[in-house]
């Protein structure tokens, strides 16, 4: 597994995308819920650092990346500027139901001309995306989060979830319902924070 990428590594292309995905998302906020208002002045770290990190976790080289209820895009499309500058063979998918925001997502898209997809659907109804990493960031509990991946993956594939203070309840209530392989990283961004890599998803 490698290291977790830092931002201040990357390239000047790269970081010309994610200034014009920053720029994007302070020019929208005011207008649609993409972030909190709050968060805009620290949203280097609160988004973009704290998204990053995900890629590194990653053990796929290959294949689509689904990335439920992407909201403002994170982490979807802060993965999808950094593979651009690996030149990966992944596809990012953005899922969203909130037809503004997924307007949003386009033009960073368009934009940033990168290698990402929106699809406006509710994740529960939306075909499934048969995805080998999927990732979502403040979207439901851990039990929610793995239903919605036992319809969307494969048997192959790897789920990272960032998770806040109450993760070990979550992962206890998810044990009732689910079996599951996991690892647990402390985040980077936040000391109360981990990032939970789950695979080998079943029914109990």
């Amino acid at each position: 597994m490698t290291s977790r990428l830092l931002l201040q590594d990357v390239s000047r292309e790269t970081r010309e995308r994610l200034d014009i995905y920053l720029d994007l998302l302070r020019k929208w906020t005011p207008h649609i819920n993409l972030v909190s208002k709050s968060s805009l002045d620290d949203a280097w770290s609160r988004h973009f650092e704290d998204s990053a990190q995900l890629l590194g976790l990653s053990t796929i080289e290959d294949g689509t990346w689904l990335d439920m209820g992407s909201g403002g895009g994170f982490p979807g499309l802060v993965i999808a500027i950094l593979l651009e500058e690996q030149a990966a063979k992944r596809r990012v998918v953005l899922m969203e139901s909130d037809q503004r925001k997924c307007a949003f997502l386009r033009t960073v898209i368009r934009e940033t001309a990168v290698n990402a997809e929106v699809i406006t659907n509710r994740i529960e109804v939306a075909p499934p995306a048969k995805a080998v990493t999927i990732s979502a960031r403040a979207l439901s509990n851990l039990s929610d989060l793995l239903e919605f991946t036992f319809r969307h993956g494969t048997e192959k594939t790897e789920a990272l979830f960032p998770k806040g203070r109450t993760w070990q309840s979550e992962l206890s209530d998810a044990r009732s319902k689910w079996r599951f392989k996991h690892e647990v990283y402390h985040s980077n961004t936040d000391p109360e924070a981990v990032i939970l890599r789950i695979e080998e998803i079943e029914h109990v």
